[in-house]
């Protein structure tokens, strides 16, 4: 059995294709402290282009993403709309709305542009500009699988917990520990639900995943990719060109 085959055999299974509507909520709306910059990280120049510019393009490109909601600060929601916003180019691009005090909030506020259509919502970090179609397509393909996924990476460095007098008091199995990355991606009943459910709650989580686990729902991991990083401090900006470049010479 061909490649082809395979894969539209499983497309047939889990109907990816063009009724399988997929939304992506892009969360920029974070401060960037740890940049040490007046500049948010969202509009740092990496090879030429801005960390923003390249999450949208990639999400644009996708043949599986049918719209774009971008959450961002209030303060930078006007220049996203006049100088990075051109509709002829983010043709999916629904709206840019103002984020929230967490990053629950944002992605909450996210959550209600996305159309009644949507089957699928992926949740998308606007500081990780080197996400590819790969990773997106097996993350949605999971989703439609699984119901709740995140993408992730296996931990490579031994990790201790500290007790609160700066001691180690637990050493855990490290080949049971990931680090996870976005996307994530759920079924959107689901993620609705999560968010309801947590706001009912009053409860506070660091990522989607989390809510959708407070409801009793196993969350899949789905293998993601040590170059997916997170732009987070000013070496990373570095390390971003760094993979850029061994993409070009590798490609």
């Amino acid at each position: 059995m061909s490649v082809q085959t395979i894969e539209l055999a499983f497309q047939q299974k889990y109907e990816i294709s063009n009724k399988t509507f997929c939304s992506v909520v892009i969360v920029a709306g974070g401060k960037g402290t740890r940049m040490d910059s007046r500049i948010n990280k969202i509009f740092m120049d990496i090879a030429g282009k801005q960390t923003i510019v390249r999450v949208l393009e990639t999400f644009q490109e996708s043949q599986l993403i049918n719209e774009i909601v971008l959450v961002v600060n209030e303060r930078d929601k006007d220049y996203c709309e006049k100088e990075i916003i051109d509709k002829k180019l983010y043709t999916k691009l629904k709206k840019v709305v103002v984020g929230g005090k967490r990053r629950q909030d944002s992605v909450s506020n996210g959550l209600k542009q996305v159309s009644d259509e949507a089957v699928i919502v992926l949740v998308h970090d606007g500081a990780r500009p080197l996400v590819t179609h790969d990773i997106i397509e097996r993350s949605v393909k999971g989703a439609l699988e699984y119901d709740a996924v995140i993408t992730a990476v296996s931990v490579k460095d031994t990790i201790k917990i500290m007790d609160k007098d700066g001691f180690v008091c637990e050493t855990p199995q490290r080949n049971t520990l990931w680090a996870v990355q976005t996307p994530q991606v759920f079924k959107k009943g689901l993620l609705l639900e999560a968010y309801k459910n947590a706001e009912y709650l009053d409860i506070e989580a660091t990522d989607d995943a989390m809510l959708v686990e407070k409801l009793g729902i196993r969350v899949k991991i789905i293998e993601g990719s040590y170059e997916n990083i997170k732009i987070t401090t000013p070496e990373d900006i570095a390390i971003a060109e760094a993979i850029l470049k061994w993409r070009e010479n590798e490609y």
